[in-house]
């Protein structure tokens, strides 16, 4: 580490999401960049101080996209296309920005697709903005 330099934790309102072949504008929400691997005790004649711990198998969980609805339909088109049976699956990134904008994590997912669209709660009393939700399944989460 630099000598003078504090490690400062990033902002988190401050990323992006780039999904090959589709448009995404104003995310407001991620959910699911978390990995898990499952364990698997074993207990060791003769040993009773500790039981190990053996790694299985490593699931992802969905990723969980919030965003504004606006005229960019890319998501909802691909989720139709997931409903009608002729999909293609796609490879994205989730990028976390500095203060100054510039790129600083980056996870990459792998062969996603989108397995459930929620559209807005529709209420003409209110001024919110209008949301979708869609949630993605993949292969798995690789930092960049």
């Amino acid at each position: 580490m630099t000598t003078g330099v504090k490690p400062y934790p990033y902002s988190n309102f401050r990323f992006r999401v780039e999904i090959a072949g589709i448009t995404i504008a104003q995310v407001s929400e991620i959910t699911g960049l978390q990995v898990e691997t499952e364990t698997e005790s074993f207990e060791e004649g003769g040993v009773n101080d500790f039981v190990h711990q053996l790694p299985k198998r490593t699931k992802y969980q969905q990723i969980t996209l919030k965003r504004g609805i606006t005229d960019l339909d890319e998501m909802w088109k691909w989720y139709q296309e997931v409903v009608e049976g002729s999909f293609k699956r796609k490879n994205g990134s989730i990028i976390l920005m500095d203060s100054a904008g510039n790129d600083k994590w980056l996870w990459n997912f792998t062969s996603a697709y989108p397995v459930k669209w929620t559209g807005p709660d529709l209420k003409a009393d209110s001024s919110t903005v209008a949301f979708e939700t869609i949630v993605l399944v993949h292969h798995g989460i690789k930092k960049g």
